[in-house]
Parts: C-alpha cells; structure tokens; sequence
C-alpha cells in the first residue's frame, strides 16, 4: 500500500497545541470580569446598608421604583441589546404583567405568588402572539409594528370592563404568605422592618438575581452567542446555519416575561395602575436608559436605567425646569458618549496600559527537511491520482 494511500485512510485528528495556553486573570484590577464582581458585590452590600441609612417611606418608595426599573431595562436589553431588535411597544409586555396579577388579585381573589406563574405564562402567550407575526419583520419596519401593539394593549386596557376602564384598578394587595404578609413586615434583633423596606429587599433580590445574573449567563451562552450573531449581520447568521427566527422569538419572549414580572412588582408596590401608566413615553424612556447605557452591556443598562429613574427626582428641586435640564443632560451624554456611558466592549483604563505577553517560542520548531519532502512526496502521489 503506497504512502499516500495510507494518509489517505489514516483518522484525522487535530494538532497538539505547542505551548499551554496561560490562565485568564480574574483579579479585581487585572480583569474585567474581575472588577465587574467586585462592583456588583459593592452593589449588593449598598443595598443593604440603604435601609439602615435612610428608611424613610419617600426613599424607600424611589429606590423600589428605580429598581424596578433596573429590571424591565435588563429585559429589554436582551431584544434590543442583544438580538438587535428595535422594540417601541416594550411598555405592553410591563402592561400585561401588572393587568393580570391585578385581575387575579383583585377580582378572582388568588394571592400574589399564585398569580406569579400565571403572569409569566401571560406574558409568554402575549411573546408569541405579537412576536410570531412580527418578526419576520426588520429595522423601522418592527420598530412601528411593535409600536402599534403597544398602542393596542394600552388602548383595549382603557376599553374592558375588567381592567376598570380609564380609571384602571385599585386595591391590589401585597405579597402574602399564609397569616403574615409583607403589611405586616417583621422585627430582627430589635430592629423593626415596616412594609416599605421589607418590601425594597424583596425587590432588590429579584432584581440582583433574576435581572443582573440571569441576563449575564444569558449573553455568555450557545443562545446569547446566536443573538449576538443575529444583531451583527442576520444574514450571515443563517448562512451560518442559526436560526434566526427562533433566536429572534426566543429573545422577544424572554423579555416579555422579564418585563411581566417587572409590570407585577410595580402592580404590588403602587396597589393601583391605570392605561395612563403605559404610554409611548415610558417605551421611549426605557429604550433610552438601554441606548444610554450602552446595548448589550449590564453595567451599563443598569446605569442607564438608574439615570432615567433617579434623575428627575434629582432634579425636583428646579421645579418645572427639571425636564428641560434632564433632556439636556441626555443630549450631552449621548453627544460625549455615543457608544452609551459603559459599552458592551469597554476597557478599564488601567488595563489598557497592559501590554499582551507573548506566548512561549520554545515549542517552536522548524520543520526537518526529510520531513517536509515527504509530506511533498504524498501531496504529489494524491495529485497523480
């Protein structure tokens, strides 16, 4: 049997590597992801520290709503971030999730962790309902149709008996667990925790783990890599072979569901809603602390959304000129910072100043030769065949 047929035959198998790769770092000023979870665990005991400097029922009742907020931003982050899809009637989904666990609540009398799942079920219906025909669609063509769902859930909200009409509906209980529930808060160590703090924990925790670490592991996965491929070029994903369809509609659904759970929580914590609360105004404020932000980035979604949240209560004190002052800090962020105040792909300054270290030439090694005229000799034999 000649050489060539003998490589011919022969298994292929990848080439050993010729050096060991080094270990990533994932120190706190050596890395970025480093950093990142120290910032997050900063985050977290901040957290928990507000309550003990600050409890009243005014700050409480900010940072609960600012939190809220936090969360239906990470939801949107994930379809415009990250699958790349211009969605103006993200309100609807925030509008879905507060109605039916106010119906449940109020009119079939379920309590609030039993109206949960049937929220998240709501929303994934409402996701297949409107995305299925939808996305098919791209750019402004998507942005006006979803804009026009939008314009609908609020408008038949406005218009059914069992959603109250304009008036919308009133009383919605708090969370309740058997004979306690979170009116009537609790006491550690002497120290009391009315409804409004007890209420904020419950908040931050849904928000730091469902939000924040859930979205994250998203984006690092098989299906975050799909949607990254599909915002860069949908085309050149399904020449690939990715679904861009299902990658799209798997996108639009996790976001429902984030922002129905979001729209519950707002349900609980302002015990009313009304159609007035899910205009076109909140879409675009959303859209605009996730661009603010930077797309497809958590940290930075998660400053944005502070900054929408937090800054016109900020600025309260200029009375009727806090709007204007507020849009003209938008503008001026967005003129210095286009890219949003922490992109998806941004560096920390002191790691730049790293220079890569090179990978270790002593495995190297020219080829012999006898070697390479072999290696010609079979490619001449395959060539006469």
């Amino acid at each position: 049997m000649s050489r060539s047929m003998k490589t011919r035959d022969s298994a292929l198998r990848a080439p050993s590597p010729l050096f060991d790769r080094p270990a990533a770092p994932g120190g706190m000023f050596t890395s970025n992801q480093g950093f990142l979870r120290a910032l997050g665990v900063a985050a977290v005991v901040l957290l928990a520290v507000l309550p003990f400097l600050d409890a009243s029922r005014y700050t409480m009742s900010i940072a609960t709503s600012a939190l809220i907020y936090v969360m239906l931003c990470m939801g949107l982050n994930v379809v415009v971030g990250y699958a790349g899809l211009l969605d103006l009637g993200y309100i609807a989904f925030f509008a879905v999730g507060a109605y039916i666990s106010g119906i449940l609540t109020t009119v079939v009398g379920w309590p609030m962790w039993a109206a949960l799942p049937a929220t998240v079920l709501a929303c994934i219906l409402a996701g297949v309902i409107i995305g299925a025909p939808t996305l098919r669609l791209r750019s402004d063509y998507l942005a006006i149709v979803t804009l026009g769902f939008g314009e609908i859930i609020r408008i038949t909200a406005n218009n059914l008996d069992i959603t109250g009409g304009p008036s919308g509906i009133h009383g919605i209980p708090t969370w309740q667990f058997g004979d306690w529930s979170f009116a009537d808060g609790f006491t550690v160590l002497g120290i009391e925790f009315p409804q409004r703090v007890v209420f904020y924990y419950f908040v931050a925790i849904v928000v730091v783990l469902v939000g924040v670490i859930g979205a994250g592991r998203l984006a690092k996965g098989k299906l975050g890599r799909a949607w990254k491929a599909v915002r860069d070029d949908e085309d050149a994903a399904e020449a690939m072979g990715i679904n861009t369809y299902v990658a799209k509609i798997t996108a639009y659904i996790i976001g429902a569901v984030w922002a129905g759970v979001a729209g519950q929580l707002m349900a609980t914590h302002l015990s009313a809603i009304s159609p007035n609360s899910f205009q076109f105004l909140y879409s675009a404020l959303i859209l605009m602390a996730v661009v603010l932000g930077g797309m497809g980035s958590t940290p930075g979604v998660i400053i944005g959304a502070l900054f929408v949240s937090l800054a016109p209560e900020l600025l309260r004190d200029f009375a009727e000129w806090r709007f204007l002052i507020f849009g003209v800090l938008l503008v001026v962020a967005m003129l210095f910072r286009p890219s949003g105040l922490w992109p998806s792909t941004a560096i920390l300054p002191w790691l730049k100043k790293h220079k890569p270290v090179p990978p270790p030439t002593a495995g190297f090694m020219a080829v012999p030769p006898a070697t390479a005229n072999e290696d010609l000799e079979t490619v001449e034999g395959e060539g006469d065949r």
